[in-house]
Parts: C-alpha cells; structure tokens; sequence
C-alpha cells in the first residue's frame, strides 16, 4: 500500500476546562435562637495550564476535583454565605491566587430561597411553642443565579434569575402584524400576557479597587424593578414589554450596565363556548404549554458592550 504523501495535519488542543459541579450546600446561621438559610448549588470550572494532562494525562497541574467540592463546604464554614455572588468571588479568588497552573476560575451559583412560616398569635400558641425563628417553607417563584469569572486581575459578575412566572390578565393587545396566506392568529385588543422569566444583568465592577455593589439590595431592588415595569406597561407586544424591564433596570440600578432576558409567551386563548350556548367575554381560557413565541433581547447602557451569551442556556 503506497503511502499517502500528505503531510500530517497538527492537532491542536483548544479551550479546556474542568471542575465539580452542582455542590449543595446549605448554610445555617444561628443568631441566637432565630437561624437564617442560604441554599446554594455551586459549580466549579477552573482553566490554565492543563495541556499535560490532556496530552500525556500528567496530574502534576490538576487539583482535584473533589478538593475543589471540599472547599466549597468548607468556605461556607469559613466565610459564611452573606450572598451567592460575594460566596463566589470567595471561591474564584482562592481558586486563582492559591494554585499557579489555574489562571481563570469559573464559579456559577444556583440560590433558591426560603421564608419563614407565619405562626399563630402568642396568645393561642401551644405550649412551648416558638416564633418560627426556625422554621421555613421554600419560595417556589424563582431561581436566583449567579455567575463569577476571574482570572487574576479582572472580574465579571452576572447575576439573574429563571423561572419566575407572571401574569397580566388585561392591558395587553397584539394586532397590526404581518399577515400572509399562512395567517390565521386573530387581532386581540384585550389579552392575557404572561411569561416565563428568565434574566441576568452584568455588574459594571470589574475590579479590586472598586467599591463592590450590595449585592442583596441589588437584586431584591432588580426584582422589584423588573416586576414593576412588567406590570406597568400597557403592553402593545411582549417585545415592548421586555424592552420596558430592561430600560427601568438599567436606568435605576447603577451598577447594572447590561441586561438580557429570554421570555416564552405563555399563551392564553378564549375557548370558544358558543356550542354550549354561552358567551366567553374574556373569561374562560385555554392555557397552552407549547409551542409558544420566544421573544429574546439585550439591553445596554448606551455606550456599553454587550457581553451576556445570547444562548442563556449557556451561562
């Protein structure tokens, strides 16, 4: 068999990264008799100089990945967990400072919340009974998300959220659209509007000698913000609505130079009732789950770069 006389083509190893990923942890801060709950899933990926072990499996640069799972735990010891994003940065910057071979430390946290169960008045509590100082139930409305990159020098935060559903049952219209001979939405001047949300926005710091945000009253004032212009805006598309969350954000959060949200439309339609010999005066509606609009967008502080994936699933 003749040789082939093409010259072999190099393999190049490209970008590479490694970590623990999906570490629960949750921590419980007891000031006196009344405890408070963080409840985090924490991911690791670190990247630097790892061409060894991809080319000749040499360890000698590789921490573990189960070290990686044992600092979590015992940062949250160590540090507490005043928020996911300052827990994070804890994480990225030991990552980086402690290990030469590590240059860029990923950290993307899960946080999902809980509020403390109401108890009866003093006065019909049982015996020996407390103030529900311990005792919590889980806030299903949403997903807090964060995402911390660091590579010795500079920082980027992205925070958000997903899964947060809402609803405007009036103040929304959709008519005036393209029409073809595939068309067959009807004109409404009087709909439900209700999403999915999921959002993140990128912090301005960037930098040790910068003054960090206060990232709880950051997101507690986003949420609020976000929710507000949701409800606010007497909506003519959902892409007006979005555009609408993302302008107040970035206008009364100084901190915030960038937002993106991706919004399926959760469709609501009037079932028609004339058979039954009843009139539907925007009362009754079938809840559709799919397919549904996907309606996605950025919204920047002008003057600013757009760094958020457009593939919210990616980050």
């Amino acid at each position: 068999m003749t040789a082939d006389p093409r010259p072999a083509r190099p393999v190049v190893l490209g970008q590479n990264q490694y970590g623990k990923a999906e570490n629960r942890v949750v921590r419980i801060t007891r000031d006196g008799a009344t405890h408070h709950i963080k409840d985090l899933n924490v991911s690791v990926a670190l990247s630097g100089d790892m061409d060894d072990v991809h080319y000749s499996g040499s360890n000698a640069n590789v921490l573990p990945t189960d070290t990686t799972k044992n600092t979590v735990y015992a940062f949250a010891k160590e540090y507490g967990i005043e928020s996911a994003e300052q827990f994070g940065i804890h994480l990225a910057r030991h990552f980086v400072t402690s290990q030469a071979p590590i240059r860029t430390a990923r950290i993307r946290i899960e946080e999902y919340g809980w509020e403390r169960i109401a108890t009866s008045d003093a006065g019909s509590r049982p015996a020996g009974a407390d103030e529900g100082r311990h005792s919590f139930v889980r806030t299903g409305q949403e997903t807090r998300l964060t995402q911390i990159t660091y590579d010795g020098a500079a920082w980027e935060v992205v925070s958000g959220l997903k899964d947060l559903v809402v609803m405007n049952s009036t103040n929304s219209e959709f008519w005036g659209y393209v029409k073809d001979k595939y068309t067959t939405l009807q004109e409404a001047h009087d709909r439900i509007l209700a999403t999915q949300v999921a959002g993140r926005w990128r912090f301005n710091w960037s930098d040790d000698e910068q003054q960090m945000p206060p990232w709880e009253e950051s997101y507690e004032q986003t949420r609020k913000h976000l929710l507000q212009a949701f409800a606010e805006t007497y909506s003519l598309s959902l892409q007006q609505t979005l555009h609408q969350m993302g302008a107040r954000i970035i206008d009364h959060r100084g901190e915030i130079d960038e937002v993106r949200f991706s919004l399926p439309n959760k469709h609501h339609f009037l079932v028609d009732l004339e058979p039954f010999g009843l009139k539907n005066d925007n009362e009754v509606y079938y809840a559709a789950d799919r397919p549904y609009g996907l309606i996605e967008a950025t919204v920047l502080r002008e003057g600013c770069e757009a760094r958020i994936p457009v593939d919210l699933t990616n980050l």
